[in-house]
């Protein structure tokens, strides 16, 4: 595929960053920073323009904090002014990056998304009786800056635009290693992820021919008619993504078995023509739903606030089969309303 060209002139462009500004803002203009950006919104874009296309632009400083749902994670968000410019990027990089993705590659690409990888996962899961499934060792801490940037350049020719994209990924990361670490919650963060590992997607796909393979993200899933051909799949995963990539396996979450155990993938866990929701994601949904009807009971949210947060939780619901539980997550929000 030939490298493309022309694509910094595109980025910086006022239309550009008037969008971008707008789609970072959404449903954060009420924060102080945000609203003083809004309000001078001419001025900020003309300086953040006159910074790329001079190549002065710097991105500032991380802001760090915690998470523990679904598990444990340290997010590094950046300033609001960065975040115009990374959704200016990946406005433009994003189409150029999606024409080089298979067709199941499901994370952070329209169209696509968790549940349809789910439903994916189902079909496949009813065709082959054995599967492997695996994921990254701390992936975002682990991808090397060298090789992403190795990458880019045989995708990209524009040496304005690769050097902003230098700048991103060289930006320090608090508690990375030196070369290494993209920042979780950062936009780009999740572009470059998905392009890094899309180098094993095509290895497997294309120089294997295995047909029945997907990912979301760093969680992949193989399936095959027998479990020494998912052995030698998981020997040639190994080599690539440690020789290639410089990553590794966790090996905790690998694991090769029967598709009437059930698939474990995003949450669910999967059989031949039935999802359900596994355990661990059904009690984090009834201790949201239990922290909902605490903030109901002292007054912080109203009735509709309730529903709205029913709804939501039944919304990824009935993406498996979960008709009963439903039934009960509506049963509690009618009694309480």
């Amino acid at each position: 595929m030939r490298r493309v060209g022309h694509v910094f002139s595109q980025v910086v462009g006022f239309e550009n960053l008037l969008q971008a500004a707008h789609q970072a803002a959404r449903g954060k203009k009420m924060q102080l920073r945000v609203a003083h950006f809004i309000f001078h919104l001419e001025s900020e874009l003309l300086q953040i323009q006159g910074e790329l296309e001079q190549s002065n632009w710097q991105p500032g400083n991380f802001r760090i904090f915690e998470i523990s749902e679904p598990k444990p994670r340290r997010i590094s968000a950046a300033d609001f002014r960065d975040r115009v410019v990374h959704h200016a990027i990946c406005k433009v990089l994003g189409p150029i990056f999606d024409k080089r993705m298979i067709f199941d590659s499901w994370a952070c690409r329209s169209g696509k998304g968790s549940h349809r990888a789910v439903q994916r996962a189902k079909r496949f899961s009813g065709k082959y009786p054995y599967y492997l499934k695996c994921d990254i060792r701390r992936y975002f801490d682990n991808v090397d800056h060298a090789v992403l940037k190795q990458l880019l350049r045989r995708i990209l020719k524009d040496r304005p635009m690769l050097d902003v994209l230098d700048k991103i990924i060289d930006h320090p990361l608090p508690g990375a290693a030196p070369g290494k670490g993209l920042p979780i919650g950062n936009l780009p963060s999740q572009y470059f992820a998905n392009l890094y590992l899309g180098e094993l997607d095509h290895e497997l796909k294309d120089r294997y021919g295995i047909k029945a393979y997907l990912r979301y993200m760093d969680d992949m899933l193989v399936f095959a008619q027998d479990k020494q051909q998912l052995h030698d799949v998981l020997a040639t995963i190994e080599h690539f993504i440690e020789v290639k990539l410089q990553l590794k396996l966790k090996p905790s979450a690998t694991c090769i078995a029967p598709v009437t155990e059930g698939v474990p993938f995003l949450g669910f866990r999967i059989f031949p023509g039935l999802v359900r929701l596994n355990a661990q994601s059904l009690r984090r949904f009834r201790r949201r739903l239990s922290l909902c009807e605490q903030e109901y009971r002292l007054g912080k949210i109203d009735v509709d606030q309730l529903a709205a947060s029913v709804q939501s939780m039944l919304a990824h619901l009935q993406h498996a089969d979960t008709h009963r539980l439903r039934q009960s997550l509506l049963s509690s929000s009618f009694a309480l309303g």
